[in-house]
């Protein structure tokens, strides 16, 4: 069955790869030459004439691999203004790096997601990674661009565009670029990031066939400065180090560098030559991914005072460190979908997870060896069922491994909406995952980096209940570990860290509860988010802050006789002390440590947002009471929040 899989998947990627060039030409073509037909349609918010008619806003569609579809929004609401960052959603529970475009420490671990198959690892780097359920397709009676613009840090910019068409109602083509450039305000902090997506999803005209495909290369480079040396520099009142270049880092010439490269088609033939009360589809999906990261250090010494050291422990050369490692993955899943208007939606499956995780030497020690190479062809057989009638909605999942590495997922979700302002939902996940790639062998030229281990597999247990109301939009999670995996330091010297990878294997019990609720009075608005998390354990090993909390307080009116709306507060984010994770830029990981604590420290924006038409303008006073709440805040040990800084910037839609 391997082999089979192996031979479809390769056939599809070969196509894609002749046809990339014509995709490419064809969508060029289109949009100069023959786009829509301007006599039929105009974009929505402009008359051009009383006989010309507009498009509605639901037939300019954004859609998942999920199918989840939702509508191009041009409106300003304070949401608008939480989405207004290099992520391009809500960030509430991550805790952002000091320079755009680094990694984030996660203060709310219920935004984990699990997975029964194995994943390349080096998580940190991943953030602004597009996997595959984060592409968006689109629908759009006219031409669509999107603009995305905001001011950095010091020397650069992050820019995110979008170009949209369909050359008819069945076929659309999109090509999105984001880009990002800014130098920071420590040494070595530099971000340089290119997210490149072109997509395309078609179906026939009798609708019985159907395909989105997608082409992703994407690159992420980040100066690595190990932190500062010394926080009572960064801590005091001294005025000389407000200047942040003066604060001494761990390092100076580090860089990590991530790139990867995806190829995707997901696709559908009915049986049936009409649909009907009883239809058939067979489905096909297949997902090629080439990932590279890469962590070079030319000077591996750091002097603080009279002490000389390597951050990282001994090493095997004595400068210029240049530690490399790829993966390629190729994933099949091949259904029959049987689909009843009365009964619902059921579908069986098979899928084929093949990977190779490769470095280019073996490295003997003197407990043993640590190989070159994982390779692997993991199979699994499953089935899946969907209903929804009326008010309800259900999803039940459920696959098990045929191959000799054991995993297995069952997933159930059931949705009960009876009204518009009102929705009911419950989550159920259980999940035995094999351990990532990078906690079963790494390599480097650091003599502790080097390891080959065997874990067990990761237990989860995932249950959520959330409620959607007119009055209270509230969510209670509960998670049960077993087999935990984590990374842990070993080295007893605070200036040294050498990184293991460990497993806890007692139980974890986590609980969460997420309350969300906006009060309104005229044209005041308070909104409020706030976070509460228990974690139940022997050891310290998942730590979290007990509560995070955002309110934002702000105020909105038209101007101009309604030709500007304009937004504007304060908003204050806050969580309580806890011990955070510490970041290791060797592999691009975080891992626990018990030595310092952060938080208990608020970080208040003053913001004046505004819109004309389609574009929305972002002014912001990014964490205005840094220099009167004290010199104590912190993303990770040893890593600065962000200071006082004002940017700008904006969002505009053009629909030709």
């Amino acid at each position: 069955m391997g082999r089979f899989f192996y031979d479809i998947s390769s056939i599809f990627v070969k196509i894609f790869a002749m046809l990339k060039p014509f995709y490419v030409l064809l969508f060029f073509v289109s949009f100069l030459g023959f786009s829509q037909n301007r006599n039929q349609t105009t974009r929505p918010d402009t008359e051009k004439s009383k006989d010309d008619p507009k498009a509605r806003h639901d037939q300019y569609k954004i859609s998942t691999i999920d199918r989840d579809t939702t509508f191009v929004d041009t409106s300003l609401t304070i949401k608008s203004d939480y989405k207004y960052n290099y992520l391009r959603k809500d960030i509430f529970g991550l805790m952002p790096f000091a320079n755009e475009g680094q990694t984030y420490n996660t203060l709310h671990f219920g935004l984990n997601q699990f997975k029964a198959y194995p994943e390349f690892g080096f998580t940190a780097k991943h953030f602004n990674y597009q996997k595959s359920e984060e592409i968006r397709y689109y629908s759009v009676a006219t031409p669509l661009t999107e603009l995305y613009f905001k001011t950095v840090m010091e020397q650069g910019q992050s820019v995110d565009a979008l170009i949209t068409l369909n050359t008819s109602e069945r076929l659309n083509f999109a090509i999105a670029y984001k880009g990002l450039r800014s130098l920071g305000k420590y040494i070595n902090q530099l971000s340089s990031a290119g997210n490149f997506t072109f997509t395309a999803n078609y179906f026939t005209k009798n609708k019985r066939y159907a395909f989105n495909t997608y082409y992703a290369g994407q690159d992420l480079l980040n100066g690595e400065n190990g932190g500062i040396t010394t926080l009572e520099d960064f801590e005091s009142k001294n005025p000389a180090f407000t200047n942040r270049p003066r604060l001494q880092v761990y390092l100076t010439d580090a860089k990590s560098f991530l790139k990867g490269k995806q190829f995707f088609l997901d696709h559908t033939f009915r049986i049936n030559s009409k649909e009907n009360a009883n239809t058939l589809y067979i489905t096909h999906q297949s997902n090629y991914e080439y990932k590279f990261f890469q962590f070079s250090q030319p000077t591996l010494t750091t002097t603080v005072g009279t002490n000389t050291f390597q951050r990282f422990g001994s090493s095997y050369v004595g400068s210029n460190i240049n530690d490399q490692v790829r993966y390629y993955r190729l994933y099949n899943k091949l259904g029959m979908t049987f689909k009843h208007v009365n009964w619902g939606q059921f579908q069986f499956f098979a899928e084929d997870f093949y990977y190779i995780y490769r470095y280019e030497k073996v490295v003997i020690l003197n407990n043993g060896v640590v190989p070159s190479l994982l390779k692997q062809r993991l199979n699994a057989l499953g089935g899946q069922y969907e209903y929804q009638k009326e008010k309800w909605k259900a999803k039940l999942l459920y696959n098990k491994a045929v191959s000799t590495q054991t995993f297995s997922t069952i997933e159930g979700k059931l949705d009960y909406k009876p009204s518009n302002n009102n929705e009911f939902s419950f989550y159920y996940q259980n999940i035995s995952k094999i351990p990532n790639h990078n906690y079963i062998l790494h390599q480097s030229s650091y003599i502790a980096y080097n390891w080959n281990t065997n874990f067990d597999n990761e237990k989860i247990n995932n249950i959520v209940a959330a409620a959607n109301t007119q009055y209270l939009k509230i969510a209670l999670q509960y998670t049960k570990l077993n087999d935990y995996l984590y990374f842990k330091n070993t080295a007893s010297d605070a200036n040294i860290i050498v990184m293991k990878p460990q497993q806890y294997t007692g139980t974890i019990n986590y609980f969460s509860i997420k309350a969300e609720k906006e009060f309104k009075y005229k044209k005041w608005a308070l909104d409020n988010t706030l976070l509460y998390q228990n974690v139940a354990q022997n050891e310290s090993i998942l730590n979290v802050p007990q509560a995070v909390a955002r309110n934002t307080l702000y105020y909105t009116d038209h101007f101009f006789k309604k030709a500007l709306y304009l937004q504007t507060g304060f908003t204050i984010n806050y969580f309580t002390k806890y011990y955070a994770n510490d970041y290791n830029p060797v592999i691009a990981e975080f891992y626990v440590q018990n030595q310092k604590q952060i938080g208990n420290f608020p970080m208040i924006d003053f913001f004046i947002n505004g819109r004309i038409r389609q574009t929305r303008v972002f002014l912001k006073a990014e964490h205005f009471n840094s220099s009167f709440t004290g010199n104590t805040y912190y993303t990770a040990p040893n890593y600065p929040y962000r200071d006082f800084m004002v940017r700008f910037g904006l969002v505009w839609n053009f629909f030709q």
